[in-house]
C-alpha cells in the first residue's frame, strides 16, 4: 500500500464512534467487514461503513492538522460540504446527501463527515469495457452536470478555504493562485520543465484575457471519471467538491480536452463547441495551472510512481510553447 501522507486512517475504533455521534441510536454493524477502506482517493482517508440498521455510508476523514498540505487545499473540506450541500439543492446534480460534519476535533483529530453512498459502479473502472455509444451517451450527461454546477454564483473569485486565495477580480485571483502554487514548488524546489520566472512571464503575458470575466461561477475542477458513479448508462453521483473554487467554467477538469483532441462529447453535452481565440488563450492558463498543481502535488505526496509528475510535464510543456507564441 502506498503511504500518501495526507492519509489520516483510522481505526476500526475510532471510527466506532464517529458512527455513534453521528448516527444516535445506531452504532456500527458487528460484521468483520463493516469498515473497509476505499483506496482510490489521493488526499483524504475514506472508508465504507455499515450501520447495524444495515445501511451503508460513506465517512471522510480530513488530513492531520500537521499535514503538509499545498495552499490551494487549506480547509477543503468544509469547502466540500459546503459545495455539497449547495449542490444537492439542485435535483439536476447528482451529489451525494451529507449527513454529519464534525468539526469538533475532540473523538477525531481532524474533521469528517458521513455522506450518502451512491449506486453504481466507478465510471472510471468500467467506461474501456462500455460500448462506445455509452460512453458518448455518459459523457454528455457530464457536460449537462458541469452546466448545472455553473449555475451558482458567488460574491468574490477563488476559494472559499483559504481568503489569501481570493480577489475581487477574476485576474487577481489566478495570479493568486498560479503564484502559490509555484510558492508552493519552490519550497521543495519543484521543477516544472521551464524557470519559474519564464512561467510568471507566459502567465502575464496573457492575464489580460481573464478581465471580461466579472461572474465567479462554482467550479468544480475536479470532475474526471474517477469521480463520476454509473449504472445502466445513466451518471447516479458525482463527488469529491473538496476543489470547487468560484472561478470561470472554462476551468472545469472537461475543458482540458481542448488540449488533448478538440471538442469532447462532455463539451457537446455542456453546449459550448466553439471557441473564440481569447477563450483557447484563457482554456491553456488554466491548463498550465492544472499542470503545476499536478507537478507541485508530487513533492508533497508519497504517490510511488512519477506517473503523475510526468503527465503535469507533458501537460505543462505545449502549453507553454502556446504561450509563449501567441
Amino acid at each position: 500500500m502506498v503511504d500518501i501522507r495526507t492519509k489520516n486512517r483510522k481505526t476500526r475504533e475510532q471510527i466506532s464512534r464517529m458512527v455513534e455521534r453521528a448516527f444516535p441510536g445506531l452504532t456500527l454493524s458487528a460484521g468483520d467487514d463493516a469498515v473497509s477502506e476505499l483506496k482510490e482517493g489521493w488526499f483524504n482517508a475514506a472508508y465504507n461503513v455499515r450501520l447495524s440498521d444495515g445501511r451503508e455510508v460513506i465517512v471522510k476523514i480530513a488530513p492531520p492538522k500537521d499535514a503538509e498540505v499545498l495552499s490551494y487545499e487549506k480547509n477543503i473540506m468544509a469547502t466540500e460540504v459546503a459545495s455539497m450541500r449547495l449542490a444537492h439543492e439542485n435535483p439536476g446534480i447528482p451529489v451525494p446527501e451529507i449527513y454529519y460534519f464534525d468539526t469538533a476535533l475532540d473523538i477525531c483529530d481532524s474533521e469528517y463527515f458521513f455522506m450518502e453512498k451512491l449506486s453504481g459502479e466507478n465510471y472510471g473502472h468500467v467506461k474501456k469495457e462500455m460500448p462506445p455509444e455509452m460512453v458518448a451517451q455518459i459523457d454528455r450527461q457530464i457536460g449537462v452536470i458541469i452546466r448545472e454546477i455553473n449555475q451558482y454564483t458567488g460574491t468574490y473569485f477563488g476559494l472559499d478555504g483559504n481568503s489569501d486565495l481570493r480577489a475581487d477580480t477574476w485576474r487577481e485571483a489566478f495570479l493568486k493562485l498560479c503564484e502559490a502554487s509555484l510558492e508552493d514548488g519552490r519550497v521543495r524546489n519543484a521543477e516544472y520543465g521551464f524557470p519559474y520566472d519564464e512561467i510568471r512571464a507566459a502567465i502575464l503575458k496573457h492575464v489580460h484575457s481573464l478581465e471580461v470575466i466579472t461572474t465567479p461561477q462554482m467550479t468544480h475542477w475536479d470532475l474526471w471519471d474517477l469521480n463520476i458513479f454509473v449504472k445502466d448508462g445513466k451518471i447516479t453521483g458525482v463527488i469529491d467538491f473538496e476543489r470547487v473554487m468560484w472561478a470561470e467554467p472554462l476551468m472545469e477538469a472537461q475543458f482540458r480536452a481542448l488540449d488533448w483532441g478538440g471538442v469532447s462529447e462532455s463539451l457537446v453535452g455542456y453546449g459550448k463547441t466553439s471557441f473564440t481565440h481569447e477563450e483557447i488563450e484563457r482554456c491553456k492558463l488554466y491548463s498550465l495551472y492544472l499542470g503545476l498543481v499536478m507537478k507541485t502535488e508530487c513533492y508533497y505526496r508519497n504517490y510511488g510512481s512519477d506517473e503523475i509528475g510526468n503527465m503535469a510535464l507533458t501537460m505543462i510543456a505545449p502549453v507553454m510553447q502556446w504561450l509563449k507564441e501567441n
